[in-house]
């Protein structure tokens, strides 16, 4: 399949929410609540983040998982090479007039815990959440858009909130703290999906019609590795 202008748009706005979101998930925000006598508090990427999916269905939709699974890749391969600039910004010797070093490595300074536990959780959550919407797209026979998009949130979301906050918090807090913000961040972004349930309908129904397609993965590998099929 030849791509057009408009599969590199929703391309590079996927990779741009991918890359916003980890560099402002530093900052944690707070909802004001409490559970089980703990604070409750999202990073501040929740403003972005979701949006990923709500593309990254958008992509898996209408140009199916095979050209799903090449951006997901592209995404990952330029977050990485966000976190070596970043890495390698923060080794050189800063000029003296400058005095935002120690702030720099503050809030770009990432752990080798978090970064690992970004990487794993957005392939984890990505691909699955592709994956199901694929499969669901099949079952429903391409009816019911919003069974798919929310379905393959609540899969795609709620693993990647399990594997990241499990792997960044584990041996830092207890498990009743781990759980809460795991559910917290499940909860948060699934209702983000559902809430842009219009907004995905509107962007779908343009790009089937401009683009002439509704692609459907009888036949696809659903390998995610698999990225030269």
């Amino acid at each position: 399949m030849n791509v057009s202008h408009r599969f590199v748009v929703i391309a590079a706005i996927f990779v741009t929410c991918l890359i916003t979101a980890n560099i402002i998930a530093v900052k944690p925000i707070s909802l004001g609540l409490r559970l089980l006598g703990q604070p409750v508090s999202v990073p501040a990427a929740i403003v972005i983040f979701p949006l990923s999916y709500i593309f990254g269905d958008i992509l898996t939709e209408v140009y199916g998982y095979r050209l799903a699974r090449r951006v997901i890749w592209l995404g990952f391969f330029c977050n990485l090479i966000a976190v070596i600039a970043i890495w390698l910004g923060r080794l050189l010797p800063p000029a003296s007039v400058w005095g935002g070093q120690e702030a720099y490595e503050s809030i770009l300074g990432y752990t080798p815990q978090i970064l690992s536990a970004s990487f794993l959780a957005y392939l984890v959550g990505e691909f699955s959440n592709s994956f199901v919407l694929a499969k669901m797209k099949i079952l429903t026979k391409g009816h019911w858009l919003w069974t798919r998009t929310i379905g393959s949130t609540l899969v795609g979301q709620g693993l990647d909130a399990a594997v990241f906050i499990t792997l960044a918090y584990a041996g830092r807090f207890g498990f009743s703290f781990i759980a809460i913000t795991i559910l917290t961040h499940w909860l948060l972004k699934t209702g983000y999906e559902t809430v842009a349930t219009p907004f995905t309908y509107a962007v779908v129904s343009f790009l089937k019609k401009k683009e002439a397609i509704d692609t459907f993965d009888y036949e696809t590998n659903f390998n995610p590795f698999l990225v030269s099929d």
